[in-house]
């Protein structure tokens, strides 16, 4: 394909801002970015009539949309509706999350993410096994008769599973550190989540290899003054990331603007929206592994009050960090793209606009509302 170019909007490189500049397409990549008044003459251009133009958003936690749950539609068909419903709110590239399950529809859910990758489904980035290997103790709305500890045969079945970017969400106590050294050194992004252990195991899963949190505050050990807990360790290891759920349900803002503050580098807090099948669309109950759901007033409810999932799009996800978080734009941004980029190890070719990066890509309009999206430079 020959050189196009996207011009009339300010740009986000996933660094800083650009006035006047326009951005070229070549195919599924960026070529380059340039001052918009060197553009040769005869230069295809699609004008964008302002608005920012910025890398497209990277959620690690989806488990489902338009609808659909993934835990229930584990097939191609129902992956992609599931990608392709949280497209318009700027999600370019996604992980559907299966969570905590039997061993047969988890094999399901795989195979139709390996086949999903195979086809080049767009906005497919890989999969998240949010469990089983959970604290029953911390279970949220995970089925406590399905948590099982893990063992080596599900090690080995995970190293084999077939698919290049997999995000594993285990509790620290339910997982040994050789299990998750293994787990680590085969390339397998090892999360803590739904975990009530102490500061101490967590940290020593972090140095085993465990690289991220999940949902950072909800269903894990707090931190208090004597036991840090698993929070006290997502804060304190640097090499730990965390995924946030930034919708005012789930954590307090002002809880998440201490852990914004507090948070140890180089790993950082991002956004994620931990979606369930309303998110986006209408449609207040939908059933969990055969439990019924209720979306109300913004959260979403096992009958036991329990919260189960989120009715979050990643833009909202955006625009609450920006306007209850009082993070700056730029930095907002980043936790939308860049980050999820760089916790996923996803960040040579994702997560900024620049030469060579897929031309994943979301226009904003001034309220921060989605205009327009593309993947592999396809609108």
């Amino acid at each position: 394909m020959s050189l196009h170019a996207l011009c009339g909007a300010r740009v986000f490189t996933g660094e800083r801002f650009l006035d006047g500049h326009a951005v070229l397409l070549d195919g599924t990549r960026i070529a380059d970015v340039i001052p918009a008044t060197t553009l040769p003459s005869d230069m295809p251009l699609e004008q964008l009539d302002g608005g920012l133009l910025a890398p497209g958003f990277l959620d690690a936690q989806v488990n489902g949309g338009g609808g659909l749950l993934f835990n229930e539609t584990r097939t191609v068909a129902g992956a992609s509706a599931i990608a392709e419903a949280h497209r318009p709110y700027g999600s370019t590239g996604l992980l559907p999350t299966f969570i905590t399950d039997l061993p047969e529809p988890r094999a399901e859910a795989v195979a139709a993410i390996r086949a999903s990758l195979a086809a080049d489904i767009p906005g497919i980035l890989g999969i998240h096994l949010e469990g089983p290997f959970l604290s029953k103790a911390r279970k949220g709305a995970h089925d406590p008769a399905l948590i099982v500890p893990m063992t080596e045969d599900d090690v080995d079945t995970i190293l084999e599973c077939g698919i290049e970017t997999v995000l594993l969400t285990v509790a620290a106590e339910n997982a040994t550190p050789r299990q998750i050294r293994r787990l680590a050194d085969g390339g397998v992004i090892v999360s803590l989540g739904h975990s009530d252990a102490s500061y101490e195991t967590a940290a020593a899963a972090a140095d085993a290899g465990a690289r991220g949190i999940t949902h950072l505050f909800n269903a894990m050990s707090q931190l208090g003054h004597r036991g840090p807990g698993v929070v006290g360790a997502a804060l304190d290891h640097g090499g730990l990331w965390a995924g946030i759920i930034a919708d005012g349900h789930h954590v307090d803002p002002a809880a998440l603007r201490i852990a914004l503050r507090g948070k140890q580098g180089p790993g950082r807090l991002f956004l994620i929206s931990d979606a369930m099948p309303p998110a986006g669309v209408p449609g207040d109950v939908f059933y969990l592994n055969g439990r019924r759901v209720i979306r109300r007033d913004g959260k979403l409810l096992l009958d036991d009050g329990t919260l189960a999932g989120a009715d979050l799009t990643m833009d909202q996800a955006l625009r609450f960090a920006v306007s209850d978080l009082a993070v700056p734009l730029a930095e907002a941004l980043r936790m939308a793209s860049l980050y999820p980029a760089e916790f996923l190890r996803l960040d040579r070719t994702r997560g900024r606009v620049a030469p060579g990066f897929q031309a994943d890509l979301v226009l904003l309009d001034d309220a921060l509302t989605v205009r327009r999206t593309w993947i592999g430079g396809r609108p």
